[in-house]
């Protein structure tokens, strides 16, 4: 089923702006498009047994501190999931993550962590499991995805690394 599709099934109708693919959120600054709401740096994560997956939500020019958010997790050293991670529980390639491939997560094997210092944004860009697109999802809605697809949101402190 479209991702679209599915989504207006939930009363989630976000506006859609189509463009040329987007792997990184160097790509999008390069293209230098002006959209509203806020922009996104999707994190799959795992921890060091492979045992627990992570979706991390957080802003593009944040360097996350993986150290320290494994320490204050309790989690055994959080590293980056591999791209067969990311197709085996996600659905989708690099490049094309967003909170919406959590809808591939039929099991929810893989937690949503949302960063805390996004909670007073709005219009989180996302794609809709294809990088040449991007919704504009406003808060509520994401929360009422995130209820839809049995994914229960974190808000976390997420450190930041140090120069």
């Amino acid at each position: 089923m479209d991702i679209m599709t599915q989504l207006a099934g939930w009363q989630i109708n976000p506006p859609l702006i189509e463009h040329q693919p987007l792997f990184t959120c160097d790509d999008a600054d390069r293209l230098l498009l002006d959209r509203p709401g806020t922009r996104l740096k999707n994190l799959f994560l795992r921890d060091n047994y492979g045992r627990r997956h992570a979706l991390l939500l957080t802003s593009p020019d944040k360097q996350v501190d993986l150290k320290a958010l494994s320490t204050q997790l309790d989690w055994s050293r959080i590293g980056f999931a591999s791209a067969e991670r990311l197709q085996r529980y996600l659905g989708v390639e690099p490049g094309h993550v967003s909170v919406l491939a959590l809808v591939n997560d039929t099991e929810q094997a893989v937690e949503l962590w949302l960063d805390k210092d996004l909670i007073d944004s709005d219009d989180f860009h996302c794609h809709p499991l294809r990088n040449c697109a991007t919704v504009l999802l406003s808060k509520v809605d994401l929360l009422h995805f995130a209820e839809q697809t049995g994914h229960e949101p974190q808000w976390l402190a997420i450190p930041e690394r140090t120069a």
